[in-house]
């Protein structure tokens, strides 16, 4: 069975999926709390985009992402993308990064996963 052993898994979006926004959260979430219940799991999970959203006040992902990085994941938010929503000062879990590092870590990944 294959692990997350050097995966790097993405958020482009505001939740998984297309079509209605509001599933796309409940998926989310429910994805996160099965990931979360792994022995193993991914090193590093990148936000950009609407991604960004899942980090900052009002997200229902809020507390499972505390706990994936209580757990070790780290977890990178676009802060261009978080400078264009305005959303610099309500993130909540995870750091601010840069393109670059997006970008090293998706060429240091055996494996990416963009959701």
């Amino acid at each position: 069975m294959n692990s997350f052993k050097n995966t790097l898994l993405q958020f482009t979006q505001n939740g998984m999926g297309s079509g209605n926004k509001e599933l796309g959260l409940v998926l989310t979430v429910n994805y996160l709390k099965l990931i979360n219940e792994e022995t193993e799991l991914p090193k590093f999970i990148t936000f950009y985009n609407e991604g960004v959203k899942l980090l900052c006040t009002d997200s229902p992902a809020i507390d499972v992402f505390k706990k994936l990085e209580s757990r070790g994941v780290k977890l990178f938010a676009c802060k261009t993308c978080l400078n264009h929503f305005n959303l610099l000062d309500k993130l909540e879990v995870g750091i601010a990064g840069t393109m670059v590092d997006i970008i090293e870590l998706q060429k240091a990944a055996d494996n990416v996963i963009s959701l």
